[in-house]
């Protein structure tokens, strides 16, 4: 009975993710377009949007390989994983033993790496450009991401998730500067890799701009669905690791029981609220940059992710 109660507890976060993923998504959409005074669609429009796709027949090139077509379900259960693995309402649940941070930066990584193949594969203009883009984006996404996760070892001593939360939760830790130097760079590195503005405008299909779009114009139908859920569940996992992370407040730990379960559910969607409240409000007061200005917008993350890890080979205290 105790395994199925874990198993059932595990299950009920992979479920919980899944199903907030579009309408965190949905209520930043929202509240961009109340910010500039529109209406806006539903915060409900992206369920309405993946199930629309769902049912519309899948339409594939003639050149287009086996890649292309296992491509969508690879990077969405990959999402999937990586995002489920995140702590969300409890630490030590019963893979918390995979919740690594290496393992992620991992997961997420094999996704960008098939999505840039996918987007080769048919050949198209768009669909090289936007593949290029993208992992022109992630040679230096990713290293600003490794030294943020070697600071966060640094002072943890781990770099399992519940680990992690669990030590910054206690009073031992307080107010770091290099944590902050890691916070910030966490922050620009989620921008890059969600397309967000600076980097990207999720909202437009400007061919010389875009980067995610390009390199899904040939998809469709189902296809078209399970990456488009993928980008939703790639946004809600970056929001859940910086609120894991560096506010792992009302976090219950395992076997707190089913009240503490509800209560912590609800401080985790406040969480995403708030977070998805300062996204919209972020993106309604910036203009996306020009793509040859990217590299210097994470060189400054990666930078940041370093100072933070000599801050604390230098002194523990800071």
């Amino acid at each position: 009975m105790v395994v199925i109660s874990d198993i059932m507890i595990q299950g009920a976060q992979m479920l919980l993710v899944l199903l907030l993923a579009p309408l965190l998504t949905g209520f930043v959409r929202k509240i961009k377009a109340r910010l500039v005074r529109r209406e806006g669609a539903s915060v409900f429009q992206p369920y309405r949007d993946l199930l629309r796709l769902m049912r519309k027949e899948v339409v594939l090139a003639d050149n287009a390989s086996w890649l292309f077509r296992v491509t969508p379900y690879v990077t969405f259960a990959a999402i999937w994983v990586a995002a489920a693995l995140v702590p969300t309402f409890a630490t030590g649940l019963l893979f918390n033993w995979t919740a690594d941070l290496i393992a992620i930066v991992a997961l997420l990584g094999s996704a960008r790496f098939f999505l840039a193949l996918a987007g080769m594969d048919v050949g198209t203009s768009f669909g090289g450009i936007g593949s290029s883009r993208e992992v022109m984006i992630a040679a230096l996404a990713e290293p600003a991401m490794l030294l943020m996760v070697f600071c966060l070892a640094l002072v943890a001593g781990s770099t399992q998730l519940s680990t992690v939360a669990n030590v910054l939760a206690s009073s031992y830790v307080g107010l770091r500067v290099s944590l902050g130097m890691a916070l910030i760079a966490l922050i620009m590195v989620a921008l890059a890799e969600n397309g967000r503005i600076p980097i990207d405008n999720p909202a437009t299909h400007l061919e010389l701009t875009m980067v995610h779009e390009a390199m899904v114009l040939e998809y469709s139908g189902r296809h078209l669905a399970m990456i488009e859920f993928g980008a939703f569940l790639k946004l809600l996992l970056y929001i859940s690791l910086i609120a894991c992370v560096f506010m792992p407040w009302k976090i219950a730990v395992f076997g707190s029981g089913p009240v503490a379960y509800a209560i912590d559910t609800g401080a985790y969607i406040v969480k995403l609220a708030v977070a998805g409240f300062l996204l919209a409000l972020f993106e309604t007061a910036t203009a996306k940059m020009r793509v040859f200005r990217i590299p210097q917008f994470l060189g400054a993350a990666l930078m940041l992710g370093l100072l933070g890890t000599l801050l604390l080979f230098v002194s523990r205290s800071f």
